[in-house]
């Protein structure tokens, strides 16, 4: 019967951390999508000054989290959590009396660290209630959230501002995270994963105090989410002036039609992760992101957004939780909030350089031809993962070879 405590995975914990992750990036992706439109309408802003939008944000989310990785070692977590939650909260709602650009700005760096501290803890406390041996089907069903609101929160920020304004549109992403705090109070999911993942840390450490050593493993996996959140960045940040170039009003569907198949793979990617391996998930999604990308640069009609919008969710939806999952299984308990906060920085540094670069493209060609260098990106990722796993794969059978001889 412990045994099979131990390897539950649908914990009540775990399933009300998985709504509050939804609703933290529900908040974040409402209002992610419609900035670009909002900022290039209301203060008459060139396509550069749109991405700093994105980008300021994500440089103040990545520093955020690289102190809550340092902080949470000796700070209780509930009290982190509950101190993102309200410096986001406080952002997201005076994001309407912004009267510039520069002010704006200053609000997104502000919203930039609460979102980095409360997305920096709870993924840490699902890391840590999920059994190892189903870590890939955990991260697969608690990143399901990050991707349903990725999805869903475009959508529904775009047609919200279209119909009743930004200012409104604010009102309703602030009440996404207020509802974030009775859902953690109810369900006590703070203390119970806490407890657990101490006793799991206890166990594995024994009286050894020794700090642990970073994970360099990490970097791989983090580069390669990095690389496929330049395309990512795409999708978010232009999508939506994308539709206006090819005067294509129902631009937004994209994200409606990619959380289809986002819904599907998902959990099947993660334990296709469990039983194979990275490899076999990595190559045939990354190659559907390319055929996304591309599709999505001749479109001109709705029926060539759909297909390269589900082309997308089958790809990114398989990437992300697996990536994760490798950085997470490849660390010890102790090293799990620093494999999320990296697994995220590299998220929001995907986004950040990928809004500057693709905003540049397109400032100097069209929105067109800025997706086909995002395409270009995911075959650098390819190539990129193939080579070092063929070098891998080579020092190995070297390492074999001198052994046998």
């Amino acid at each position: 019967m412990l045994l099979e405590d131990q390897e539950r995975l649908w914990t009540k914990s775990f399933i009300s951390l998985t709504i509050c992750s939804f609703l933290m990036f529900l908040n974040l992706q409402m209002l992610l999508s419609t900035f670009p439109a909002y900022v290039k309408n209301e203060f008459h802003a060139g396509d550069f000054q749109v991405s700093l939008v994105t980008s300021v944000f994500a440089a103040s989310a990545i520093m955020a989290r690289f102190l809550t990785a340092g902080l949470i070692k000796s700070v209780p977590r509930d009290k982190l959590l509950y101190v993102g939650l309200i410096i986001a909260t406080i952002a997201t709602g005076i994001y309407s009396l912004a009267e510039s650009v520069g002010g704006l700005l200053t609000m997104r760096v502000g919203f930039g660290l609460g979102f980095g501290i409360s997305s920096t803890i709870l993924p840490t406390l699902a890391s840590q209630i999920i059994p190892v041996s189903r870590m890939g089907e955990g991260i697969g069903y608690f990143g399901l959230s990050s991707s349903l609101a990725m999805s869903f929160g475009p959508m529904v920020g775009l047609n919200v501002m279209s119909a009743y304004g930004f200012s409104r549109l604010t009102i309703v992403a602030t009440l996404t995270v207020i509802l974030i705090l009775p859902i953690l109070l109810f369900s006590r999911a703070i203390a119970k994963p806490s407890a657990y993942g101490q006793k799991k840390t206890a166990k594995q450490s024994g009286d050894n105090h020794v700090k642990p050593k970073f994970n360099h493993k990490m970097w791989f996996p983090a580069l390669l989410n990095a690389i496929l959140c330049i395309t990512y960045s795409g999708l978010l940040g232009f999508i939506a002036l994308f539709g206006q170039f090819i005067h294509l009003e129902q631009v937004g569907l994209f994200f409606l039609f990619n959380v289809i198949t986002i819904v599907i793979v998902r959990p099947i990617s993660g334990r296709l992760f469990d039983r194979r391996g990275h490899a076999a998930v990595l190559i045939p999604a990354a190659i559907f992101v390319v055929a996304s990308m591309v599709v999505l640069s001749y479109t001109r009609s709705l029926p060539l957004l759909i297909v390269s919008a589900l082309l997308y969710g089958l790809g990114f939806g398989a990437i992300q939780p697996t990536l994760q999952a490798w950085m997470i299984r490849t660390s010890t308990p102790e090293q799990y909030g620093t494999a999320n906060s990296m697994f995220y920085n590299s998220t929001d540094f995907g986004v950040a350089i990928g809004s500057i670069i693709l905003g540049l493209i397109a400032s100097f060609s069209n929105y067109s031809v800025m997706y086909r260098y995002s395409a270009g990106f995911m075959v650098l990722f390819l190539l990129l993962y193939c080579a070092v796993q063929f070098g891998l794969r080579s020092k190995k059978r070297v390492q074999s070879a001198n052994i046998e001889g």
